[in-house]
């Protein structure tokens, strides 16, 4: 860029922007150059003023300690690692620099339209659609400044702005007597989740809690209920909303035992509440018109 006697700086149209490091004056003045990189925009400190009395071909020269130097490249994590997270949760993002013993500045790059503060983690609390975006850094050596790591590659952080809802399943809407029956939580689309599992005995009554942060999304229940359940992930947990009841009926059998003589054997089945009751009466004299308990 060309200035005047003055140091003021000339009109941008007699700005000159060339891909090389060299260029051809013409005309006395002050000059000085910067060196940029395409990626992120990044400039060096500006050179030293030249003043150009006579017409002559100048080159711009960096100088080693200015340029990224340090053949390292900077790793970008998340922590937990979770690419796609909710809003409210709370996510580390960080930058590791690995070899040797070297204690580093660091510089971030990121579109999100809340800006990473210049040290190697960024700690996203209440994360909201603001902080979605690529993040890169590097590193500034402490004791040089003028040597750089390069530039990491980038790492892509959605943030969603609707809170998920667990899905409950049952493997079967019956328990077999003396049996049990599977129920599997899941989240749809993300990952890291424990769950928490409820139930209560009628759509009235209060949902107790059966187990706690479990890692494993799969139970086996014997006892008839309405189950539902929720996950929950991160420090501070964050939670998702709850899943629908899922109704399970218990199977109870019993076996009565009433004459040696007959052979007629009888079902009858009586439903109460969420309890399937099959009474098995063997060796009856009559049709089974009523079945006791």
């Amino acid at each position: 860029q060309k200035f005047n006697d003055s140091g003021e700086p000339l009109s941008p149209q007699d700005a000159i922007f060339l891909s090389n490091d060299q260029i051809s004056v013409s005309e006395g003045e002050l000059y000085w150059c910067t060196g940029g990189r395409e990626a992120y925009y990044r400039y060096t400190e500006w050179s030293q003023f030249v003043r150009i009395d006579t017409t002559g071909e100048f080159k711009c020269n960096f100088p080693q300690s200015t340029t990224s130097n340090v053949s390292i490249r900077p790793v970008v994590t998340l922590y937990p690692n979770w690419s796609e997270i909710y809003r409210g949760e709370t996510i580390t993002v960080r930058c590791e620099i690995h070899g040797g013993d070297t204690e580093w500045d660091y510089e971030w790059e990121t579109n999100s339209r809340i800006k990473a503060p210049n040290q190697n983690e960024y700690r996203i609390r209440s994360a909201s659609s603001s902080n979605s975006g690529n993040y890169c850094c590097k590193g500034r050596m402490k004791s040089s400044q003028h040597e750089t790591t390069e530039w990491s590659d980038s790492v892509t952080l959605t943030v969603s702005t609707s809170k998920p809802r667990a899905t409950l399943t049952a493997q079967s809407s019956i328990i077999p007597a003396g049996g049990s029956v599977t129920l599997s939580c899941s989240v749809e689309g993300s990952a890291g989740w424990k769950f928490d599992w409820f139930r209560r005995d009628s759509v009235s009554s209060k949902a107790q809690l059966m187990r706690g942060n479990e890692a494993n999304r799969v139970i086996s229940v014997s006892q008839g209920g309405l189950y539902h359940c929720r996950g929950g992930r991160g420090d501070p947990v964050y939670y998702t909303e709850d899943s629908s009841d899922v109704t399970v009926t218990e199977t109870r059998e019993f076996n009565y035992f009433i004459s040696a003589k007959l052979r007629q054997i009888k079902l009858c089945d009586l439903c109460c509440s969420s309890v399937l009751i099959q009474l098995r009466v063997i060796n009856k004299t009559s049709e089974c018109t009523k079945c006791e308990i």
